[in-house]
């Protein structure tokens, strides 16, 4: 079978964080029955599989990864009402981080076995993708040994500060969750958690490093070629649609 490195863009928009999560679910269902099927034929008669990559932004949340610790999380439900915040304990990796209107969110649900079968090659180009991103507007980002996600500072340290934070899971070799980078984020909302169990170090926006607010939708088209450059891909762009 060969190799699919088609890749179907969908861009969600504002959408609630439950909503978003129970779509990566369906998707990655639908790759993982169909490789469960492929188990059972001849190699030229096996099923290709289907790429997404689901772009969106969410109503304020919290999300707890399955090493994080809840005393990460500040807040207590009279203070996630007043915060006008959702939180839920989800199935990604790593631990606490934010999600807000102005934070660009992609979430692949990738087979990798169309692209490689290596989970830290797919982490590395993902920081990667943010990193020539955040390039194009004259930010210089890299990573931080025994960390993930993008940082700014990332050499000397003096004030690192994270400005993309990451969380994957991946399940015969199907990804879900994913990144979440900071444009026009209220970062306020940061001092509401110990981001990613991290406490000493700052995050970051793309709006606070260049002094005025950017076009999400102009940063969400840089990602996008920047991920179908170094996947080697073909972005399918199409409608989202609302599925009960």
């Amino acid at each position: 079978m060969e190799q699919n490195k088609d890749i179907v863009f969908e861009k969600m928009g504002l959408v609630d964080y439950q909503q978003a999560w129970d779509y990566q679910e369906q998707l990655l269902k639908g790759i993982v029955d169909i490789k469960t099927q492929n188990r059972g034929l001849p190699e030229g008669e096996k099923l290709a599989t289907t790429n997404y990559l689901l772009f969106c932004q969410h109503p304020h949340v919290y999300t707890l990864g399955k090493s994080g610790h809840e005393a990460h999380l500040l807040l207590d439900e009279q203070g996630l009402v007043e915060k006008q915040a959702s939180f839920y304990k989800i199935n990604r990796g790593g631990d606490i981080t934010y999600h807000g209107p102005g934070q660009l969110v992609a979430y692949p649900i990738l087979d990798l076995e169309n692209f490689f079968t290596d989970i830290h090659q797919y982490l590395r180009l993902l920081e990667e993708a943010v990193i020539q991103t955040l390039a194009e507007y004259g930010i210089k980002a890299g990573r931080i040994a025994g960390l993930t996600g993008v940082w700014l500072d990332y050499e000397e340290q003096r004030n690192p500060r994270k400005i993309c934070a990451m969380g994957v899971k991946c399940s015969r070799w199907v990804t879900m969750h994913g990144l979440a980078l900071n444009v026009n984020t209220d970062l306020s909302y940061f001092g509401n958690i110990v981001p990613c169990g991290i406490s000493d170090k700052a995050v970051t926006s793309l709006e606070k490093e260049v002094g005025q607010a950017v076009p999400v939708e102009e940063v969400e088209e840089k990602l996008l070629r920047q991920l179908e450059r170094l996947f080697e891909a073909r972005m399918l762009a199409h409608q989202y649609e609302e599925r009960h």
